[in-house]
């Protein structure tokens, strides 16, 4: 049996304000496949949780995050089998400051 894959309340109000972004500045059709395929690329977290890299600046966290790439979006989570399921965290935008990464809460 696969693990839920469960998107935390930060995570979900930035896939929000990246829709929000593409659709005022490109238009709603590419906002919704944008955020479409983030969260398609979650999916195979069900079955395969550990699939991708261990987010090393996380390093000095008690949580194991890891992280997936989509486009220009690194898709950040840990495995809580404790709830048997995978917590995405945040969606972080590659092209920012890498320091700003460091908003992703403790949890």
């Amino acid at each position: 049996m696969g693990l839920e894959v469960y998107w935390l309340e930060f995570a979900e109000n930035k896939l929000l304000d990246i829709y929000n972004y593409y659709s005022e500045n490109a238009s709603v059709h590419i906002a919704q496949k944008l955020v479409n395929s983030i969260v398609d690329t979650t999916i195979d977290l069900e079955k395969h949780p550990e699939k991708g890299q261990v987010e090393t600046l996380f390093n000095h966290r008690t949580q194991v995050f890891r992280y997936l790439i989509y486009k220009n979006y690194k898709i950040v989570y840990w495995v809580n089998y404790d709830l048997g399921r995978v917590e995405v965290a945040n969606v972080f935008d590659t092209r920012q400051n890498p320091n700003k990464i460091e908003e992703t809460k403790s949890f």
